[in-house]
């Protein structure tokens, strides 16, 4: 029997209902529209596309929607004094830098991340934020790991005491995963480039998450029958044909539910930030 499609926009459209929701809560009860500023440096195509959806979801939502357009040469210093001016923004609620940066500023990622108030920090990379996950904190969370958990509790898919796995151990996925999974008492392993004998760990796995952008990586002899799978990977194998980090084809005969791709984890992703704006705005009026 295939297994069970967790279909992104069917949760996505649960997340932008819900922050939706929150939004006119805040706009009715505190007088606040939150509000979400999206700096874009230079014109690299794909991440134009992301500032163009992201836009338009803030305008579906009610939420007040800026996106500044720095030029390619753009140095260091003008993208920080630019963040500094937008920390101090009483309208402003959410900032987010669209990577990649441009080659000269490029080295500097970190250091210009980590300038954006922990307080408006939507991407959830700041190590305020961080720092917060680790203890169980409040804070705002990376979205896609964020949307991946939000899916599982919406999809009555338990947590609780089930063995997880995940493949790929980077800031913005892997570690962020174990983390919130922990935090549902998960008991979770995290796999990387030298674990050894792959196949036997991720074959116990209960939920099994692959983010390590290799195509069709999660072959259906890895997994255990009946088990979760959360594909993140998005891999461009042709122009116009996008593959998951898992082979959806063969792994769908032995999983018991799995994201597409596309068409899943990706589309959590916007929703989820419009989740942490909404949050940003909530946790700085005091709510």
């Amino acid at each position: 029997m295939s297994a069970r499609i967790l279909e992104g926009k069917v949760f996505a459209q649960q997340f932008k209902e819900d922050a939706g929701r929150r939004a006119a809560i805040l706009r009715e009860k505190h007088g606040v529209t939150p509000g979400l500023a999206v700096i874009i440096v230079g014109s690299n195509p794909a991440s134009q596309v992301y500032v163009r959806n992201k836009h338009k979801s803030c305008e579906e939502l009610g939420i007040y929607s800026e996106v500044i357009e720095l030029p390619e040469e753009t140095t260091k210093g003008e993208l920080i004094a630019k963040i500094d001016e937008l920390n101090l923004n009483k309208r402003i609620h959410g900032i987010l830098v669209q990577l990649p940066l441009p080659q000269q500023i490029a080295d500097c990622e970190a250091e210009i991340l980590n300038r954006i108030d922990p307080a408006k920090d939507v991407d959830g990379f700041h190590p305020v934020n961080v720092g917060r996950l680790v203890t169980g904190e409040p804070g705002l969370v990376p979205c896609t790991p964020a949307g991946c958990i939000r899916m599982l509790e919406l999809a009555d898919i338990p947590m609780d005491g089930k063995k997880a796995v995940i493949i790929g151990r980077s800031n913005i996925v892997g570690k962020p995963m174990l983390h919130l999974l922990l935090a549902r008492n998960a008991t979770v392993t995290i796999c990387h480039s030298h674990t050894q004998d792959l196949a036997a760990v991720t074959k116990e796995a209960d939920i099994l998450v692959a983010a390590i952008g290799k195509p069709k990586f999660v072959t259906a002899d890895m997994v255990k029958p009946g088990a979760t799978i959360i594909d993140v990977g998005i891999n461009r194998i042709a122009p116009k044909k996008l593959v998951g980090d898992v082979d959806f084809e063969a792994v769908k005969e032995v999983a018991g539910a799995i994201t597409p791709v596309p068409g899943g984890v990706g589309l959590l992703t916007v929703a989820m930030l419009m989740q942490n704006v909404v949050k940003a705005a909530e946790l700085q009026v005091g709510k």
